[in-house]
């Protein structure tokens, strides 16, 4: 928890300069009547959108990658003997 607890007075009067420290990483703390009601934290980087691809020729999968299983390793899986 932070070291410094502004109470709402202080917050109101001074929300612009705390919203620009949330923003560089500081939590918040704001009272009401000496009791912690709130919490001003920054909001967090969005990622940049994934772009599909990148594997190409450095994964190989083999033709039969989706044939069933041996009947014994099947059974082994269903917990039959």
């Amino acid at each position: 928890m932070p070291d410094i607890v502004y109470n709402l007075y202080e917050a109101k009067s001074s929300l612009s300069q705390l919203v620009d420290r949330a923003s560089s990483g500081e939590e918040i703390i704001i009272a009401k009547a000496g009791k912690p009601m709130a919490k001003l934290v920054p909001i967090p980087q969005a990622r940049k959108p994934r772009k599909p691809g990148g594997w190409e020729g450095q994964v190989v999968m083999s033709e039969d990658f989706d044939a069933p299983f041996p009947a014994d390793l099947q059974a082994a899986f269903e917990g039959r003997s």
